[in-house]
């Protein structure tokens, strides 16, 4: 095991105490508590498969069959033809959340919203009749059961990024805590997937120089890793080494949010591109949704294998996180290109996110 130490956020007694709540299966799990009908079998939250609709949650049970978020709902269906199709309702999502958030608050007021089903709690000073951290996550998770109906998975650790990939090392139901003193040895085995921010694109950029677990970053010099990747490397060293410093916020805002992909390959069609935005649109609208925001604009972006960048934008007339209306306005943004040509990168992103005035139905799941 590598001797360094990790250097972490120190509260007025010591390391800090960082809790990551995160809800199991979110949406396919309360409909699945909703619905006694659906327990023990596939769902699956999201677009219809008889059109261009994406996953936007899965059950366990359609999870086996290598379903997952943002997959177009023709391959979930063909992938398993006795998935049952549920369209999101995101004012009943919306309400649970709120109720496990309270849940959250009778602990600490420094908590932190990620989305509808995951937040960040500091217990650093921990409140009365808890002597450890782990016993208010225990706690927290029973209450979850016991008044919601539903299962949390959670992770403890001295830093927000650990606590996040032990809230995921053994879901469903789990409990996962990292102890100061034991951070690298927890991190340094775990594939570098692990690490919030390594997508697809840079796991395979890191897999092709040999970088397979957090490990082998760790024993690069931050020389090494800023040659290598630039700003990014600088930051993924910092991760592998335990470097952090980031507070639980118990406020902020966003003004944007954007997805984008490089392709191994340039995509050589339109029909081709519109199946790439549509996957792209709907995980922007994914997020937003789970932030409880909505946006006024829609932007594309696209970039072709010289390098030329064209960006595209459009202002709706009503702020909205509907997909199908995000998709359809980043697929007339995408048309509206002139001289289409093999792509190597599509982007859609939306802005001048607000808040709603009241929640609102979606008309398909997001």
């Amino acid at each position: 095991m590598d001797n360094k130490r990790s250097i972490m956020s120190v509260g007025p007694t010591g390391p800090r105490k960082i809790i990551h709540v995160d809800m199991d299966a979110f949406y396919a799990s309360v409909e699945q508590r909703d619905n006694p009908e659906l327990r023990g079998r596939p769902v699956i939250v999201g677009g219809s498969p008889t059109g261009r609709g994406v996953v936007s949650a899965a059950s366990y049970e359609a999870r086996k069959w290598g379903i997952h978020s943002a997959m177009p709902s023709k391959t979930a269906f063909k992938r398993c033809p006795d998935a049952i199709f549920v369209r999101g309702d995101f004012s009943k999502y919306r309400a649970v959340s709120k109720a496990m958030r309270d849940i959250l608050n009778d602990y600490t007021s420094i908590v932190e919203p990620v989305s509808l089903d995951e937040c960040y709690m500091d217990v650093t000073e921990l409140p009365e009749e808890h002597e450890t951290a782990t016993s208010v996550a225990q706690e927290i998770k029973r209450r979850i059961k016991q008044e919601l109906n539903l299962t949390a998975s959670a992770g403890v650790a001295p830093f927000k990024y650990v606590a996040k990939i032990a809230s995921d090392y053994n879901k469903p139901d789990g409990l996962t805590v990292v102890h100061p003193d034991r951070v690298l040895e927890f991190l340094h085995p775990l594939s570098i997937s692990k690490i919030p921010g390594v997508g697809p694109v840079t796991l395979v950029r890191l897999n092709e120089m040999g970088v397979f677990t957090i490990g082998d970053v760790a024993r690069w010099s931050m020389e090494d890793a800023h040659e290598r990747l630039g700003k990014h490397g600088i930051g993924l060293w910092r991760k592998a080494n335990g470097v952090e410093n980031k507070r639980v916020r118990t406020s902020w805002k966003r003004k944007s949010k954007s997805a984008e992909r490089t392709f191994a390959e340039d995509i050589p069609t339109l029909a081709l591109m519109i199946t790439e935005i549509t996957k792209l649109a709907y995980r922007v609208s994914s997020e937003i949704s789970k932030q409880q925001l909505v946006a006024r604009t829609v932007k594309i972006k696209v970039r072709y294998s010289d390098f030329t960048t064209l960006t595209r934008s459009s202002t709706l007339t009503h702020p909205t996180d509907d997909p199908v209306i995000i998709t359809d306005t980043a697929v007339n943004l995408l048309k509206s290109v002139r001289g289409i040509q093999p792509v190597r990168l599509l982007g859609v992103g939306v802005a001048s996110l607000v808040y709603p005035d009241a929640p609102r139905q979606l008309h398909l799941g997001f």
